[in-house]
């Protein structure tokens, strides 16, 4: 059995879960929508760009839900996944779970984005396990901190090292599926690095390295 890893967003869904769920708390009327939404813009052009301090993003993205409950967010990001991220997820990637999970092989999502909105989205895609930005939490409400090593750039191998540990797994044989520039340092720790709809720094990496390059839709 061999780890199959997927990044979420731009790789399963077709779309930023957490640029999406900013224009949804603007529906809420939990932020001055302009504002927050051009500000939302600015930011994801950055992260493409591999220029974006993910400790800002989160800081930015996560206080409009500071003070609120898990409980609440959760109330309200399940039905958000159905209208929202259902309709994007890429058919391809749901084929490409299921070969791997036919092939006996452990399934694990390593995602950017927060936890609160990657363990509703996995659990849709019928994914149970998954690393991803852990949100603070003090007298049962969201501080609109993070927590821990967030799972960006060298922190998802980071993440993904000390899961492994604790898991007694080990990356034989592991397959890694990613978008992004952002995720090349953990594209060169697997056996088979995977470009899905590549951007253009990772897409000219991987025709160097001899990387499959899939389009999914």
């Amino acid at each position: 059995m061999a780890l199959a890893i997927f990044d979420l967003d731009e790789t399963l869904i077709h779309g930023d879960c957490a640029s999406l769920w900013c224009a949804q708390m603007a529906r809420l009327g939990w932020v001055d929508a302009e504002s927050f939404l051009r500000r939302d813009a600015e930011m994801l052009d950055a992260y493409g760009k591999g220029h974006l301090r993910m400790e800002d993003y989160m800081a930015f993205s996560l206080e409009p839900i500071a003070g609120r409950t898990p409980q609440e967010v959760e109330h309200l990001v399940e039905p958000w996944v159905e209208d929202v991220i259902e309709p994007i997820i890429f058919g391809d990637a749901c084929r490409c779970i299921a070969e791997h999970r036919q092939a006996g092989d452990r399934v694990l999502i390593i995602s950017a984005s927060g936890a609160h909105l990657v363990g509703p989205i996995a659990a849709r895609l019928g994914v149970e396990e998954y690393l991803a930005i852990e949100l603070e939490t003090a007298h049962g409400a969201y501080t609109g901190n993070t927590q821990g090593v967030l799972t960006y750039r060298e922190g998802k191998v980071a993440r993904l090292m000390e899961w492994l540990d604790q898991e007694q797994e080990n990356l034989q044989g592991a397959s890694f599926y990613s978008d992004s520039l952002n995720d090349l340092p953990l594209l060169q720790r697997v056996d088979h690095p995977r470009a899905v709809n590549p951007d253009e720094v990772l897409r000219e990496h991987a025709q160097v390295q001899g990387w499959p390059i899939l389009q999914w839709s």
